[in-house]
């Protein structure tokens, strides 16, 4: 028994009595409509992916006296903090990797309150009181800046170099 398809195209029934539409009809979206989609979906999902990694790296950086004065409104935000590991507030546990001490201000003797840290990992290298500091991680309801990475900046040996050049150009 023969029957007729939509577009008149005869054809044979299938095992299942069902009837065999041809693909040739005008419902068919063309080949390059499909390219044109994947590509814009593959587009699409790429630049997603950026746009949230570039959002959960990039944190604004703030000095510690910067700090100081948003730190209410920063609870539970990720945020990189520089400042100064403050004179005799280190303590560091090589057993279990557990380092915390008071991120202070660069200036000597300023009175803004330090913000004490927690580290759980390696100790970086140059880390050590008195040196400049960059912490990024999250600041607790606790008061206390849970760091997720430390880094430290070298002290530059040639700026005793400038200041005596300096002191030298200055005096008559």
């Amino acid at each position: 028994m023969l029957y007729f398809s939509r577009t008149m195209e005869v054809s044979r029934p299938s095992l299942h009595g069902a009837t065999k539409w041809s693909t040739s009809g005008s419902s068919r979206m063309p080949k390059k409509m499909q390219f044109l989609i994947g590509v814009a979906l593959i587009v699409g999902a790429v630049g997603y992916l950026m746009y949230t990694s570039i959002r959960e790296t990039s944190l604004y950086y703030l000095t510690i006296d910067e700090f100081a004065a948003k730190k209410a409104t920063l609870t539970n935000e990720g945020v990189r903090v520089a400042g100064r590991v403050g004179a005799g507030s280190m303590d560091w546990n090589p057993k279990d990797l557990h380092l915390q001490f008071l991120l202070s201000s660069f200036k000597e003797g300023e009175a803004i309150q330090a913000v004490p840290v927690r580290y759980q990992g390696i100790l970086p290298d140059m880390f050590a009181e008195g040196r400049d500091v960059i912490v990024e991680g999250r600041y607790s309801h606790e008061n206390i800046l849970e760091a997720k990475t430390i880094m430290t900046s070298c002290p530059s040996k040639y700026e005793a170099e400038k200041n005596r050049a300096q002191a030298k150009a200055a005096t008559p």
